[in-house]
């Protein structure tokens, strides 16, 4: 069973919709007991990265989900949710996220052209950097949906880019944490597929 981490930010039902799609449990939640006794977790998120943290950190579903994290569970952060797994966020201030993949998120604007719309939304290529289980069942230049405006930075663990003037981190991973920039419950065959790898993954 999939825990789809709820925590007031985030496409819930979509993702939840997905899940089902593709044959797999999925439950939308923020008991701990059921975060404890699920197989995985999906860490979601839309908005902003200080009103999402700070709703994770006085809910205790912060701590939570990395305990279960550092246990070995895998876990998967997808738009906003895979960036709280990295140490920090500059978007307004300098926030920190939960640190379980090292690496920042920095602002879109002024790192691309400057004739560029920001937010970054739309059908973009996967350009895979490393190999990761979860494009298993795509190929190069498969096309998933962005809607962000900010990006990650610094961070030696990414698994596969994207091309907006310069590259763009679409996902990243270390051991059993992963996440992806895009939003694998808009993006089709392509996300139903990336899902479907996560859910098949053993521990």
């Amino acid at each position: 069973m999939i825990a789809i981490v709820d925590y007031g930010v985030g496409n819930l039902f979509s993702l939840c919709s997905s899940f089902k799609k593709i044959g797999a449990e999925a439950v939308i939640t923020s008991q701990k007991s059921v975060i404890e006794n699920a197989d995985k977790i999906i860490l979601p998120g839309v908005g902003a990265f200080e009103d999402a943290a700070k709703k994770l950190r006085e809910s205790g579903l912060g701590e939570l989900v990395k305990e279960q994290a550092q246990k070995g569970k895998y876990m998967m952060g997808i738009c906003l949710g895979m960036q709280l797994l990295l140490d920090k966020s500059f978007e307004y201030g300098e926030h920190d996220g939960l640190g379980l993949i090292h690496g920042n998120v920095t602002p879109i604007k002024g790192y691309v052209r400057s004739d560029l719309k920001v937010p970054h939304i739309g059908w973009n290529g996967l350009h895979f950097t490393k190999e990761n289980f979860l494009f298993k069942y795509l190929k190069e230049g498969d096309h998933a949906y962005f809607v962000h405006s900010y990006h990650a930075t610094d961070c030696q663990d990414v698994l596969a880019t994207t091309e907006y003037d310069k590259a763009l981190t679409a996902a990243i991973g270390k051991e059993n944490v992963l996440g992806c920039q895009f939003h694998p419950e808009k993006s089709g065959d392509v996300g139903l597929n990336i899902l479907r790898a996560f859910v098949e993954e053993k521990d």
